[in-house]
């Protein structure tokens, strides 16, 4: 290898530990908020489903719910719509 590619090399795998010690940080950042939003009551559970759906496409998030309800209604976890219970 070429001492400009292994300079290359070393740059990028530098960039590369600084993005993840800044994405270590930011989790930790992001656990702090969840168990801030614990302690005034919230579940965190249902919080972080939200976040998950919110950066979902419409049509992606449609598209689970309809497979969610349909594999519910099979195993007998729920009704379809208009089947009393």
């Amino acid at each position: 290898m070429h001492s400009s590619d292994v300079n290359k090399l070393k740059q990028y795998i530098e960039k590369i530990e600084n993005l993840e010690n800044d994405k270590a940080e930011i989790q930790e950042q992001i656990s702090d908020v969840y168990s801030q939003a614990k302690s005034d009551g919230f579940d965190t559970k249902i919080m972080k489903k939200v976040v998950k759906l919110k950066k979902m496409r419409t049509e992606d998030r449609e598209n689970e719910d309809l497979m969610l309800d349909t594999y519910m209604i099979a195993l007998g976890l729920a009704s379809s719509i208009g089947e009393e219970n």
